[in-house]
């Protein structure tokens, strides 16, 4: 079986958000849901609900985007 990138979609509080995908971004959406519902056993209502969580591990992967982002923040907890 296929391991994929994402697990389970934690419920958390949406920030709404409205954007056109195009089609074929869609059917492949689609397809991931259905592959991730057989996975993990948790059926996928809406594939939407996929774009964020797949958008978040794909910043954490980006190690320029985390170092730029670092570079950019204060520390915690530090002195400013």
């Amino acid at each position: 079986m296929t391991e994929l990138k994402l697990g389970a979609i934690e419920d958390d509080k949406p920030i709404k958000v409205t954007h056109e995908l195009p089609a074929s971004v869609h059917r492949d959406l689609v397809s991931y849901a259905e592959i991730l519902a057989q996975e993990t056993g948790q059926p996928i209502q809406d594939p939407s609900k996929l774009i964020a969580p797949m958008l978040a591990r794909f910043m954490a992967a980006d190690r320029r985007f985390r170092r730029a982002r670092r570079a950019r923040l204060p520390p915690i907890g530090g002195e400013r």
